[in-house]
């Protein structure tokens, strides 16, 4: 069984970093894009960076320039290097990951999330 295990979360002031890690657990074959998802009170979830397998990131406007996603693809981990936190950058922070594996002799695609980690940017 394939699960993904975030961790970095916490409570930092504004203008503060954290570092956000993914870990993926299990027997897989192959990890395609990986990326993280945040998701407010009474908003919906999104996007917030992601990076494709040969390591190209993607950013919406609103932390271009402050956070960096990174992965270490001989670990099947996923990084979010926050900085410059602001208040409205408080949510819970889900990664998620297009994961390949092998079952029933054939090799199957699925989008996989973590459980989510707590980000609040608060003075």
């Amino acid at each position: 069984q394939v699960q993904l295990v975030e961790s970095g979360g916490g409570l930092v002031q504004p203008g503060g970093s954290l570092r956000l890690s993914c870990a993926t657990h299990g027997i897989i074959s192959s990890i395609n894009d990986m990326g993280w998802y945040r998701q407010a009170p009474g908003k919906e979830r999104e996007l917030v960076a992601s990076i494709s397998s040969a390591g190209i990131p993607n950013y919406p406007d609103s932390v271009k320039g402050r956070f960096t996603i990174s992965r270490d693809n001989a670990e099947h981990t996923v990084f979010l290097q926050m900085n410059s936190l602001k208040p409205e950058d408080t949510a819970i922070y889900y990664c998620k990951a297009e994961i390949y594996v092998w079952r029933n002799y054939a090799r199957q695609r699925g989008d996989y999330w973590g459980q989510g980690t707590q980000v609040t940017v608060s003075s």
